[in-house]
């Protein structure tokens, strides 16, 4: 009987989960919609270059909120960590410290390239505001991890959907005359509003009292003794992603003016963000199963939860897969307002660089949440090289460039996606 709860409660937060990530993906898709009209085309590949720096910027918490979750879950499930120290409240104060002083870090290499002109753009606030609004997602990130580890998902899951149903709505606003300043500094603050009401069911669900907060010093000290190794694993895993994810963006710039291969690869990033969103949804919602059965090391309940994972994975990929050899073209045109075309072979590739990153994507989600940080670094090293050397290749077939990158970037992903294989092999196999 309890089982079947479990299994009942895990399908209600997958459908919740996934709700909020197609409202995650509306506002990321409609952000391009609205902003491509808005904007003219110089002024909106900055804009696109503001993006991938945000992505930096967001993904070099080097994986701080994946560690707080693997160690709290440990916690939570009344794991021992032999040789690890066991979690102290202290360290949520000291990681979300670190996490404000990474937004202001990246606040001013902002500031110095809006001043210097690399960013070149006329609506120097307006970005800054976007950028502010998408780094306001670090501290949120760590809210819902944490809750997530103490099996609150369903808390956060709410007010996510109330956050995004508003933001959505105030950047539509845009098309129908609103400032986009306006607009931008309005979802920011109900963003932050959002981010404060979780902060306190944190605060609410793990007991934690006001000076737990502002205990850096025996938090820092606890940090630094107790789980550098994983900081370190975690930070130079999450800077190679990082990396090979957005590098192309300014590859791409560097090597041409044109802006269709831009366009393109923007395309791309915006399928496989799609695709890996619901991964990841389909993977939360079985993660409190998959971390119980790992650390109960109950091989075959793992195997179980694994091969469930990667075929709703799987279906995800195809649906999309069906999806953009139907209307890829007609959604490409209307993303671009008509400024650029893709072609069927184009489509494939994309395609076939989806369906590989539904293995990475499982692999990485599952063993970051295990804290099998090391491991990802070593799996996540061959996929940086072929993301850094996609775009100099293709150079060498000038005439094709479009073609060429796009060729290579997929073959990387292919070659990540059997390394990863492996690995989960290797974890069902009951190493650690």
């Amino acid at each position: 009987m309890a089982v079947t709860r479990l299994e009942g409660s895990a399908r209600i937060l997958a459908l919740v989960k996934l709700a909020n990530v197609g409202l995650t993906l509306i506002w990321g898709f409609a952000v391009t919609y609205v902003f491509v009209r808005a904007l003219p085309l110089r002024e909106f590949q900055s804009f696109l270059l503001l993006v991938a720096f945000g992505n930096f910027a967001i993904s070099a918490e080097f994986g701080l909120t994946s560690i707080i979750y693997a160690r709290l879950r440990r916690h939570w499930l009344g794991v021992r960590d032999e040789g690890a120290g066991q979690f102290r409240l202290e360290e949520m104060g000291v990681l979300f410290l670190f996490l404000g002083l990474l937004i202001a870090g990246g606040l001013a290499i902002l500031l110095i390239a809006l001043a210097s002109g690399g960013i070149d753009t006329t609506m120097p606030v307006l970005f800054i505001l976007f950028f502010l609004s998408a780094c306001v997602n670090l501290p949120a990130l760590l809210a819902k991890r944490a809750l997530a580890a103490v099996d609150g998902n369903f808390l956060w899951e709410a007010l996510d959907f109330m956050r995004r149903i508003m933001t959505i709505t105030l950047l539509l606003f845009i098309l129908q005359g609103l400032d986009p300043r306006v607009s931008v500094a309005l979802q920011l603050g109900v963003s932050l509003c959002v981010i404060a009401w979780a902060i306190m069911l944190v605060h609410a669900r793990l007991g934690m009292t006001v000076r737990h907060w502002f205990a850096f010093r025996v938090g820092g000290g606890h940090v630094r003794a107790h789980y550098l190794r994983d900081i370190g694993a975690s930070a130079m895993f999450t800077m190679s992603e990082i990396v090979a994810y957005n590098a192309p963006y300014f590859t791409i710039a560097l090597a041409t003016q044109d802006a269709r291969p831009m366009l393109l690869f923007d395309f791309f990033f915006k399928m496989s963000r799609a695709l890996s969103m619901f991964v990841r949804a389909a993977v939360e919602a079985a993660l409190p199963r998959i971390t119980r059965a790992f650390h109960a090391d109950d091989r075959a309940r793992l195997k179980q939860l694994l091969t469930r994972a990667l075929g709703a994975g799987f279906v995800f990929a195809l649906a999309t897969s069906v999806a953009l050899a139907l209307a890829g073209t007609w959604i490409f045109g209307k993303l671009f307002d008509g400024r650029a075309a893709i072609s069927s072979l184009d489509l494939l590739l994309v395609d076939l660089a989806l369906f590989a990153l539904t293995i990475i994507c499982v692999s990485v989600y599952v063993q970051a949440a295990l804290g099998r940080f090391a491991h990802l670094l070593t799996r996540s090293l061959p996929f940086l090289a072929g993301s850094l050397l996609s775009v100099p290749l293709a150079l060498l077939l000038r005439d094709q460039f479009d073609i060429a990158f796009l060729s290579f970037y997929t073959a990387t992903l292919l070659l990540g996606a059997m390394l990863h294989g492996l690995s989960l092999r290797r974890l069902l196999k009951g190493e650690r």
